[in-house]
């Protein structure tokens, strides 16, 4: 139902265009002065605003009307204006539409002309907010790579600890709560996110991305909430935020620990009210989403060290999904690589066939720090650089040592994950000899056997 605002100092004038649209399904809101338009304004959603120009007792110039025609289009651009007068005449209603009216009507109005101005304003409106709407949304699928599609992603689990995965999956996907979905680099934390999305109900509805890790702190609260025009100096039109793009359907938030610790209280309101204002509005806005976020790190070591709230965190991981890494899911090696050379070798039309007996057993051995992200580039790599049908070790170029790919994920690892490979290694080097651990270590055996207790090694 259309809403439309009335503005005028004569009671009688607002009983009458209330009796005389409440019959044409609008819904409508008065006000008697300037500043309780403007307060109605920075309130709610307006679909079109109907104001008076003289509110002063025996005034006619028509001067306040028309400050109160800027100072709306300074508050909100957006929303159609038109004016009415007793004491209309031609100069008037010109300034008034060179300050952003979109129809002038002269008092005493006539019944279907008002009502065709009117309903042509809000149609007009409605067409213009399509359009804003759409253009954001294409600006972020372009950013995107989940897009809208509610097209069930394949994913494929061959591995016990990843078909443990898909029944949880299968479980909270239709359920219409929030998932934190964890797991290092490259475990395909995005396409578990698709898979619920695609099993909810909200299906139909858009699912929305956004990398909380790749945007600068001063552009976050923007691309979350959106913004108006004049918010800051670079706002020259009025921006849809993402959680506006995903009303109805799923917000993604990727790499979720880090969001900035001073706007965590905004997304933890949006979680718990689902109302936000856009930067630079006072007006309210409310969203119905669901909330997907995915994170490489341990919050609750986050919140720990003051990183994180934990308020935020209970209120994201309703259920958590944890990805295994791909060095614990050997049996879906084979089949991700089959996946992944069909399609390279029809991308880049390529006549290649399978792997060779040795190229299976190396993708078996490697470490894969990078997970399946890492095997999916090995592949395409080796399906451009093979010379013959059948993909060979040598095609795969891989590390042959997989302690050499473990030390590449050092750089990756906190200070405790660092310390716990290497007493691991070094426990393993002299066959599960503490004191000569102890000693390649440069640790006290008591001291060892602190950290084996702190890290459950026996």
């Amino acid at each position: 139902m259309p809403r439309i605002l009335i503005a005028d100092d004569q009671p009688d004038v607002l009983a009458a265009l209330r009796l005389l649209l409440k019959g044409e399904r609008f819904e409508i809101q008065t006000a008697s002065s300037p500043a309780a338009v403007l307060k109605a304004i920075d309130s709610q959603e307006l679909d079109v605003v109907l104001i008076d120009l003289n509110y002063a007792r025996d005034t006619t110039s028509g001067s306040e009307g028309l400050e109160l025609l800027t100072r709306i289009q300074s508050h909100d651009p957006t929303i159609p204006i038109v004016v009415m007068t007793a004491w209309g005449n031609v100069d008037l209603a010109v300034e008034a539409m060179r300050r952003g009216a979109r129809d002038f009507i002269q008092k005493p109005w006539d019944n279907a002309r008002l009502l065709s101005v009117l309903r042509t304003q809000v149609e007009l409106a409605e067409a213009l907010r399509r359009g804003q709407r759409l253009e954001a949304e294409n600006l972020a699928l372009r950013d995107t790579a989940a897009g809208t599609t509610a097209e069930q992603p394949k994913i494929i689990a061959e591995s016990s600890a990843m078909k443990e995965v898909l029944k949880l999956v299968e479980r909270i996907g239709p359920a219409d709560v929030n998932v934190l979905i964890t797991g290092e680099n490259g475990t395909g934390k995005e396409v578990i996110a698709r898979a619920l999305h695609s099993m909810s109900g909200r299906s139909r509805k858009p699912l929305v991305s956004l990398n909380a890790g790749a945007l600068a702190e001063g552009v976050f609260e923007s691309e979350l909430f959106g913004h108006v025009r004049g918010a800051f100096t670079d706002a020259k039109t009025d921006r849809v935020g993402r959680f506006e793009l995903a009303d109805g359907g799923t917000l993604f938030l990727d790499e979720i620990a880090n969001v900035p610790l001073n706007l965590q209280p905004k997304l933890l309101r949006v979680l718990e009210t689902c109302e936000f204002e856009r930067v630079g509005s006072s007006k309210t806005q409310k969203v119905d989403v669901r909330v997907l976020s995915a994170t490489n790190s341990d919050l609750n070591v986050d919140v720990a060290r003051g990183r994180f709230r934990q308020d935020l965190l209970f209120r994201l991981n309703t259920v958590e999904v944890h990805l295994p890494p791909l060095r614990d899911r050997l049996d879906d090696i084979p089949p991700l690589a089959e996946h992944f050379l069909r399609q390279h070798r029809d991308h880049y039309r390529r006549p290649v066939e399978g792997f060779s007996r040795e190229a299976v057993e190396a993708l078996r051995q490697h470490a894969w720090p990078g997970n399946v992200r890492e095997l999916d580039h090995v592949v395409e790599r080796a399906v451009l650089m093979t010379t013959g049908m059948t993909v060979t070790a040598f095609d795969l170029a891989l590390q042959t040592s997989r302690d050499a790919s473990v030390s590449a994920r050092l750089e990756e690892m906190s200070l405790e994950e660092a310390e716990r490979l290497l007493i691991e290694k070094a426990l393993a080097r002299f066959e599960g000899n503490a004191n000569r651990a102890a000693e390649a270590l440069g640790l006290s055996r008591s001291a060892l056997y602190r950290r084996l207790q702190k890290y459950g090694l026996s």
